[in-house]
């Protein structure tokens, strides 16, 4: 018996239960087994488990006649005696079971029924634990590297957790023993088994980073507004302050750099950007563009979410940035689709036109004219009634007309005859 205590404990420990919480449920799992081996009794028996003097006992409590007993829930006086000589009728006695006479399909019952138990609080014991850290940042050890996949095993209050190769940061290589800061992006399977999932290149994972070494951003003095991210490689943040008197960028970069150098130490020393945001989209734009200079930012389409940055020709590349890097996170930054043009064509040496002041105006005037155009078509419409109205009132005054010319016509024809025949007198 003193194995099953070993066994007990042994078994605690990997399921990270307490002693006491599993006896109950080992408990439970026997009572459930002797009362299929007892199905007469199951109101009587009793089980006993006390690691302090491994002691592990089930009973029967029997009931003391002085008759024939009619079945295992009774027990004569004189059977009883040989027992307790104390014994009276009336009262009770504990007849110990034989364990290992409940049979195999009663110990796998009970087996089954502890095996159940233990993933019910494994769950429990998991959602408790990392519930309130999903999408939060939590710091973990290195415990196991696989090799060939490169799944690294990670351990949090006990708890493994695995951190796959396609989220960890690339480049990076993790060694048994290390710490790290892990983001938790989600819990699967909450009503069955859960599964945390961890990342190291989740954007919000430089969020968090920012949070525990900035005290502005954690006590809400400075807001992160939007970030960007291509792991490994660069990262763009933009902050805003809420107090005037609070600069965010110089608050998120630290005395000496001391605080952004250790989010970028913890991420392997991939480049963060701190950029100042703007809620005027040109300014916001042009910034998000860092470390490149931008001549002129112009709103193409505001619905459509179009715009086009004019760059000096010698920060043109520095602007799109390796593969379009810098571009794609400025994009991504503010939610434009950025066009950079040069400043000066490389052909024709001309100026770009989005720099001239006409370029602006004549952007203004198409704006007036569709304006324009939209409120005359309006317009129209409406004096198309009145033109109609004028018509048919001209066509009427016409007609009045041209009977009156008629009729003046008519007696100007009489008076040449009358004057034809005068004249015939006359001579």
């Amino acid at each position: 018996m003193e194995n099953f205590f070993d066994a007990l404990q042994m078994l605690g420990e990997e399921n990270s239960v307490g002693t006491d919480v599993l006896i109950e449920k080992v408990k439970t799992a026997m009572l459930k087994a002797a009362k299929r081996a007892y199905p007469h009794s199951e109101d009587r028996i009793r089980v006993e488990i006390d690691p302090a003097t491994k002691k592990f006992a089930m009973y029967i409590v029997q009931e003391i006649i002085d008759d024939e007993p009619i079945d295992e829930n009774e027990i004569n006086i004189a059977a009883a005696r040989t027992i307790d000589p104390n014994a009276v009728v009336g009262g009770n006695i504990l007849k110990e079971i034989d364990i290992s006479k409940l049979g195999r399909m009663a110990a796998l019952s009970a087996k089954q029924s502890i095996k159940g138990d233990l993933r019910e609080i494994s769950r429990d014991q998991m959602l408790n634990k990392f519930e309130s850290k999903e999408h939060d940042c939590i710091i973990a050890k290195v415990s196991q590297i696989e090799p060939g996949r490169g799944t690294a095993t990670v351990v949090y209050e006990g708890t493994e957790l695995y951190l796959f190769k396609n989220e960890q940061i690339p480049n990076e290589t993790l060694k048994e023993g290390q710490t790290v800061k892990v983001f938790i992006t989600g819990i699967v399977g909450k009503t069955k088994k859960p599964i945390i999932k961890i990342s190291r290149t989740h954007k919000d994972l430089v969020k968090r980073l920012f949070e525990m070494e900035v005290p502005e951003i954690y006590d809400g003095t400075v807001e992160v507004k939007s970030i960007s991210r291509e792991a490994g490689s660069r990262t763009k943040i933009a902050v805003w302050s809420k107090d005037s008197n609070v600069d965010a960028v110089g608050a998120c970069i630290g005395p000496k750099r001391s605080r952004v150098t250790a989010i970028v130490n913890e991420l392997s020393g991939e480049k963060i950007d701190v950029i100042p945001w703007s809620e005027v989209p040109e300014e916001f734009i042009a910034r998000a563009l860092a470390p490149a200079e931008a001549l002129k930012t112009i709103i193409t389409s505001a619905e459509e979410k179009n715009c086009t940055v004019v760059v000096p020709n010698d920060q043109l590349s520095l602007a799109i940035g390796k593969a379009g890097q810098n571009a794609k996170l400025a994009a991504k930054l503010t939610g434009y689709k950025i066009d950079i043009k040069p400043q000066f064509d490389s052909i024709t040496g001309e100026a770009a036109p989005e720099l001239s002041d006409d370029f602006k105006i004549a952007e203004k005037v198409i704006e007036e004219v569709s304006e324009v155009e939209e409120n005359t078509d309006t317009e129209i419409s409406a004096e198309e009634v009145i033109e109609e109205n004028q018509i048919e009132e001209s066509a009427t005054e016409e007609i009045a007309e041209t009977a009156e010319n008629t009729e003046e016509t008519a007696e100007n024809e009489e008076q040449p005859e009358e004057e034809s025949d005068a004249d015939s007198a006359e001579e």
